[in-house]
């Protein structure tokens, strides 16, 4: 079955109301074109809110865990519907890195150097983020390229040789 996952701090109002959203408006409608869809809520401190989410179909609420790359390594798509997005939202970043096709909201792309359509999907509302998602889960060679064109992106953008390209000049160091 698709598995959608989302990860982030739990106890942080934006990521409660962004997995509120995906859990009661987001995954019926996936549901409706896929039924055996599911949603992993993968992070610490899951609030009584967030866990009460667990007790609908297809929802899975983990709480911490050691380490959130097999659960993004399982997932079909990321997804990242945050309604208040501040600053680079690292989730995505990670997930791009381990080459996984992401579908966001337009507040939670921002401030990620990537391409829309070939890096990740930028989807705004229930219903286009449902049809995004089941489309990439319908299309697995779609979602591979996605994924793959992710993680070349977070390599040229923001892997440590790009990252760190410039220190030598603003060091004043000559070039070699």
């Amino acid at each position: 079955a698709p598995l959608a996952v989302f990860t982030g701090q739990m106890d942080y109002r934006p990521n409660i109301e962004a997995v509120t959203l995906f859990a009661r408006d987001i995954l019926p409608r996936l549901q409706a074109r896929l039924p055996n869809a599911g949603f992993a809520i993968v992070g610490r401190a899951p609030t009584d809110e967030v866990r009460a989410l667990g007790r609908l179909p297809g929802v899975t609420v983990t709480g911490e865990v050691p380490d959130t790359r097999p659960w993004l390594a399982a997932a079909d798509v990321v997804v990242a519907p945050l309604q208040v997005a501040r600053g680079v939202q690292n989730k995505l970043l990670e997930a791009m890195a381990m080459a996984r096709p992401v579908v966001a909201s337009p507040g939670a792309a921002t401030g990620i150097d990537a391409v829309a359509g070939r890096d990740l999907m930028i989807a705004d509302g229930a219903e286009q983020t449902a049809q995004t998602i089941a489309e990439l889960a319908e299309d697995g060679p779609r979602a591979t390229a996605m994924g793959l064109a992710a993680r070349r992106r977070m390599v040229e953008r923001y892997g440590w040789d790009a990252t760190m390209a410039p220190l030598g000049a603003m060091l004043g160091l000559p070039k070699l």
